[in-house]
Parts: C-alpha cells; structure tokens; sequence
C-alpha cells in the first residue's frame, strides 16, 4: 500500500509525500490494525500520522510529536493510492 499524499498547513505551505513499507508498518504497529484494512476507510488522525512518518522519512524536519505536527496542519488530502496487489503481471 502507498499512498501520495498533500499536507497543506496552517502557514499556506504545502508538502506532498509518499508512504513506503516503512511507514505502513510503524502505522501497524501503533494502531494495532492491519494495511488491508485501509480499504475500508481510516480516519484522519490515520493520515495524519502517516504523513508525519513520510515527511520525517524524507527528511525534513518535522515537530516532535504527531500532535504537534498536527497542530501545524490545515489539511490532509489523498492525492493517490497504490495497492500492490492491485497490480498484475503482464
């Protein structure tokens, strides 16, 4: 599962990044739930932290915790999804 996704914030700046396995598996991990279960919809505090893994993934700088990256946030959108199982061999 990768996702695109655009962080627009509180200041007008906006940021787009892509989750990677990484930053799928540290979403596992904390909220104890499965990728696959994405397909059935996640909520905002779900895009939100993954944002924040990609953006300090990438390496730029990010707040020290999800709630202050958070705080900076005016809005998170969706611009892509990719589903590796989704695509097939030709």
């Amino acid at each position: 599962m990768q996702l695109r996704l655009k962080a627009t914030f509180n200041d007008g700046t906006v940021n787009e990044v892509v989750t990677n396995l990484s930053t799928v598996v540290a979403w596992e991990r904390k909220y104890k739930r499965k990728a696959s279960e994405m397909a059935q919809g996640i909520g905002v505090e779900d895009l939100a932290y993954l944002c924040y893994e990609a953006t300090r993934a990438s390496g730029t700088t990010v707040p020290g915790s999800l709630d202050q990256f958070i705080a900076t946030l005016l809005s998170i959108d969706v611009l892509e999804t990719q589903d590796p199982k989704a695509v097939t061999a030709q």
